[in-house]
Protein backbone atom coordinates (compact mmCIF):
# COMPACT_ATOMS: atom_id res chain seq x y z
CA UNK A 1 0.00 0.00 0.00
CA UNK A 2 1.71 3.06 -1.05
CA UNK A 3 1.07 6.34 0.80
CA UNK A 4 -0.81 9.17 -0.76
CA UNK A 5 -0.78 12.65 -0.14
CA UNK A 6 -3.88 14.55 1.27
CA UNK A 7 -4.65 16.08 -2.61
CA UNK A 8 -4.44 12.02 -3.93
CA UNK A 9 -7.05 11.46 -0.74
CA UNK A 10 -9.75 13.76 -1.52
CA UNK A 11 -9.31 13.49 -5.23
CA UNK A 12 -10.57 9.53 -4.87
CA UNK A 13 -12.93 10.16 -2.54
CA UNK A 14 -14.65 12.91 -4.60
CA UNK A 15 -14.32 11.04 -8.01
CA UNK A 16 -15.45 7.68 -6.23
CA UNK A 17 -18.60 9.55 -5.45
CA UNK A 18 -19.49 11.76 -8.11
CA UNK A 19 -19.73 8.07 -10.24
CA UNK A 20 -21.79 6.80 -7.97
CA UNK A 21 -23.97 9.43 -8.92
CA UNK A 22 -23.53 12.60 -5.93
CA UNK A 23 -23.20 16.24 -6.99
CA UNK A 24 -20.09 17.81 -5.95
CA UNK A 25 -21.13 20.61 -3.20
CA UNK A 26 -18.13 22.97 -2.76
CA UNK A 27 -17.08 23.49 1.14
CA UNK A 28 -19.34 25.96 3.02
CA UNK A 29 -18.09 28.75 5.64
CA UNK A 30 -17.05 28.20 8.55
CA UNK A 31 -19.81 30.68 9.77
CA UNK A 32 -22.49 28.61 9.43
CA UNK A 33 -26.12 29.82 8.34
CA UNK A 34 -27.81 28.22 11.46
CA UNK A 35 -28.87 30.03 14.37
CA UNK A 36 -27.95 26.75 16.15
CA UNK A 37 -24.25 26.55 15.72
CA UNK A 38 -21.24 29.13 16.04
CA UNK A 39 -18.92 27.26 13.61
CA UNK A 40 -19.74 24.84 10.70
CA UNK A 41 -18.59 21.22 13.15
CA UNK A 42 -19.21 18.78 10.26
CA UNK A 43 -20.02 18.47 6.99
CA UNK A 44 -23.81 17.43 7.45
CA UNK A 45 -24.11 21.23 8.54
CA UNK A 46 -24.79 22.85 5.07
CA UNK A 47 -27.16 20.11 3.86
CA UNK A 48 -29.95 20.09 7.06
CA UNK A 49 -32.56 21.17 5.66
CA UNK A 50 -32.03 18.39 3.22
CA UNK A 51 -32.38 15.93 6.10
CA UNK A 52 -34.97 17.55 7.31
CA UNK A 53 -37.15 17.75 3.95
CA UNK A 54 -37.14 21.55 3.90
CA UNK A 55 -35.03 21.04 0.83
CA UNK A 56 -34.95 18.40 -2.40
CA UNK A 57 -31.91 17.41 -4.53
CA UNK A 58 -32.34 18.00 -8.16
CA UNK A 59 -32.38 14.78 -10.66
CA UNK A 60 -30.27 13.16 -11.91
CA UNK A 61 -27.90 13.31 -8.37
CA UNK A 62 -28.78 10.39 -5.89
CA UNK A 63 -26.40 12.28 -3.27
CA UNK A 64 -23.94 15.08 -2.18
CA UNK A 65 -19.94 14.93 -2.13
CA UNK A 66 -17.86 17.61 -0.31
CA UNK A 67 -14.41 18.28 1.35
CA UNK A 68 -15.61 20.70 4.34
CA UNK A 69 -13.87 23.04 6.27
CA UNK A 70 -14.29 22.32 10.05
CA UNK A 71 -13.51 23.87 13.48
CA UNK A 72 -14.21 22.04 16.25
CA UNK A 73 -13.51 22.76 20.07
CA UNK A 74 -15.23 19.88 22.05
CA UNK A 75 -12.37 18.19 22.83
CA UNK A 76 -9.99 21.31 22.88
CA UNK A 77 -8.77 20.33 26.32
CA UNK A 78 -6.67 17.07 24.25
CA UNK A 79 -5.46 19.39 21.29
CA UNK A 80 -1.71 19.06 20.80
CA UNK A 81 -1.69 15.65 23.18
CA UNK A 82 -1.50 13.47 20.33
CA UNK A 83 -1.01 14.08 16.34
CA UNK A 84 -4.46 13.36 15.43
CA UNK A 85 -6.87 16.07 17.03
CA UNK A 86 -7.10 19.24 16.06
CA UNK A 87 -9.41 22.17 16.45
CA UNK A 88 -9.92 22.81 12.70
CA UNK A 89 -9.67 20.21 9.47
CA UNK A 90 -11.36 18.96 6.80
CA UNK A 91 -14.26 16.77 6.51
CA UNK A 92 -15.00 14.24 3.59
CA UNK A 93 -18.28 13.22 3.03
CA UNK A 94 -20.89 11.78 1.27
CA UNK A 95 -24.81 12.46 1.93
CA UNK A 96 -28.08 10.77 1.02
CA UNK A 97 -31.39 12.27 1.62
CA UNK A 98 -33.21 8.99 0.90
CA UNK A 99 -31.97 7.91 -2.65
CA UNK A 100 -29.39 5.45 -1.18
CA UNK A 101 -29.22 4.09 2.58
CA UNK A 102 -27.61 1.79 5.15
CA UNK A 103 -26.79 -1.10 2.22
CA UNK A 104 -25.40 0.97 -0.50
CA UNK A 105 -23.41 3.49 2.11
CA UNK A 106 -21.42 0.42 3.71
CA UNK A 107 -21.46 -1.25 0.07
CA UNK A 108 -19.60 2.25 -0.89
CA UNK A 109 -17.58 2.28 2.48
CA UNK A 110 -15.72 -1.18 2.09
CA UNK A 111 -15.49 -0.76 -2.19
CA UNK A 112 -13.80 2.52 -1.94
CA UNK A 113 -11.70 2.04 1.26
CA UNK A 114 -10.46 -1.83 -0.52
CA UNK A 115 -10.57 -1.39 -4.21
CA UNK A 116 -6.83 -0.97 -5.25
CA UNK A 117 -5.38 2.28 -5.44
CA UNK A 118 -4.58 1.81 -8.54
CA UNK A 119 -8.22 0.99 -9.77
CA UNK A 120 -9.22 4.25 -8.25
CA UNK A 121 -9.63 2.90 -3.90
CA UNK A 122 -7.51 3.61 -1.13
CA UNK A 123 -6.54 0.04 -1.06
CA UNK A 124 -6.31 -1.41 2.48
CA UNK A 125 -6.09 -4.88 3.61
CA UNK A 126 -9.22 -5.94 4.48
CA UNK A 127 -7.66 -8.29 7.17
CA UNK A 128 -6.53 -5.37 8.67
CA UNK A 129 -10.71 -3.35 9.00
CA UNK A 130 -12.53 -3.19 12.00
CA UNK A 131 -16.18 -2.24 12.08
CA UNK A 132 -18.50 -1.43 14.69
CA UNK A 133 -21.88 -1.03 14.99
CA UNK A 134 -24.80 0.56 17.16
CA UNK A 135 -25.63 -1.92 19.76
CA UNK A 136 -29.29 -3.49 18.38
CA UNK A 137 -28.08 -2.93 14.92
CA UNK A 138 -28.06 -6.38 13.59
CA UNK A 139 -29.27 -5.25 9.72
CA UNK A 140 -25.73 -3.44 9.78
CA UNK A 141 -24.34 -6.23 11.16
CA UNK A 142 -25.31 -8.51 8.26
CA UNK A 143 -24.63 -6.11 5.71
CA UNK A 144 -21.09 -6.04 6.86
CA UNK A 145 -20.63 -9.85 7.37
CA UNK A 146 -22.31 -10.19 3.26
CA UNK A 147 -19.32 -7.58 2.23
CA UNK A 148 -16.84 -10.42 3.75
CA UNK A 149 -16.13 -8.59 6.71
CA UNK A 150 -14.62 -11.39 9.21
CA UNK A 151 -17.33 -11.19 11.62
CA UNK A 152 -14.86 -11.10 14.67
CA UNK A 153 -14.04 -7.62 13.42
CA UNK A 154 -17.34 -6.32 14.12
CA UNK A 155 -17.90 -4.88 17.25
CA UNK A 156 -21.17 -3.43 19.22
CA UNK A 157 -21.09 0.00 20.84
CA UNK A 158 -23.77 1.71 22.84
CA UNK A 159 -25.05 5.64 22.35
CA UNK A 160 -21.54 7.26 23.51
CA UNK A 161 -19.95 5.76 20.45
CA UNK A 162 -22.26 4.95 18.01
CA UNK A 163 -25.14 7.19 17.91
CA UNK A 164 -24.61 10.35 15.79
CA UNK A 165 -26.52 13.60 16.84
CA UNK A 166 -26.43 17.38 16.50
CA UNK A 167 -26.64 17.64 20.09
CA UNK A 168 -29.85 19.36 19.46
CA UNK A 169 -32.95 19.23 17.37
CA UNK A 170 -32.05 18.31 14.13
CA UNK A 171 -31.01 14.84 12.27
CA UNK A 172 -29.66 11.43 14.22
CA UNK A 173 -29.29 8.33 14.25
CA UNK A 174 -27.57 5.04 14.67
CA UNK A 175 -24.17 4.90 13.07
CA UNK A 176 -21.65 2.30 11.85
CA UNK A 177 -17.69 3.14 12.53
CA UNK A 178 -14.80 1.74 10.57
CA UNK A 179 -10.96 1.57 12.37
CA UNK A 180 -7.64 0.27 10.84
CA UNK A 181 -5.47 -2.03 12.62
CA UNK A 182 -2.44 -0.10 12.76
CA UNK A 183 -0.40 -3.65 14.64
CA UNK A 184 0.74 -4.87 17.86
CA UNK A 185 3.33 -1.87 18.40
CA UNK A 186 0.68 0.74 18.94
CA UNK A 187 -1.05 -1.36 21.69
CA UNK A 188 -3.22 -4.37 22.51
CA UNK A 189 -5.30 -6.57 20.87
CA UNK A 190 -8.99 -6.95 20.86
CA UNK A 191 -10.35 -4.27 18.27
CA UNK A 192 -11.64 -0.87 18.98
CA UNK A 193 -13.66 -1.52 22.52
CA UNK A 194 -9.82 -2.88 23.88
CA UNK A 195 -7.94 -0.01 22.43
CA UNK A 196 -8.52 2.96 20.20
CA UNK A 197 -4.79 4.31 20.02
CA UNK A 198 -3.78 0.71 18.04
CA UNK A 199 -7.70 0.80 16.14
CA UNK A 200 -7.88 4.25 14.67
CA UNK A 201 -11.47 5.48 13.12
CA UNK A 202 -11.32 5.87 9.70
CA UNK A 203 -14.81 6.16 8.66
CA UNK A 204 -18.26 6.59 10.13
CA UNK A 205 -21.80 6.18 8.78
CA UNK A 206 -25.34 7.61 10.03
CA UNK A 207 -28.58 6.79 9.73
CA UNK A 208 -31.28 9.47 10.17
CA UNK A 209 -34.94 8.29 11.47
CA UNK A 210 -37.78 10.17 10.22
CA UNK A 211 -40.03 9.38 7.43
CA UNK A 212 -37.47 8.50 4.63
CA UNK A 213 -34.07 7.12 5.33
CA UNK A 214 -31.52 9.28 5.01
CA UNK A 215 -27.46 8.83 5.35
CA UNK A 216 -24.26 10.86 6.47
CA UNK A 217 -21.11 9.57 5.65
CA UNK A 218 -18.06 11.08 6.60
CA UNK A 219 -14.12 10.23 6.73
Amino acid sequence: MRYMTTAEIREKYLNYFQEKGCKLVPSSSLIPDDPSLLLTSAGMVQFKPYFLQQKQLEAPYIGTTSVQKCVRTNDIDIIGTTGRHLSFFEMLGNFSFGDYFKEEAIHYAWELLTTSQDEGGYGFDPEKLWMTTFTDDDEARSMWINEGVDPEHIQKMGMEDNFWTTGGPGPGGPCSEIYVDRGPAFGKEGGPIADENRYIELRGRQRQVQDRPAHRGRA
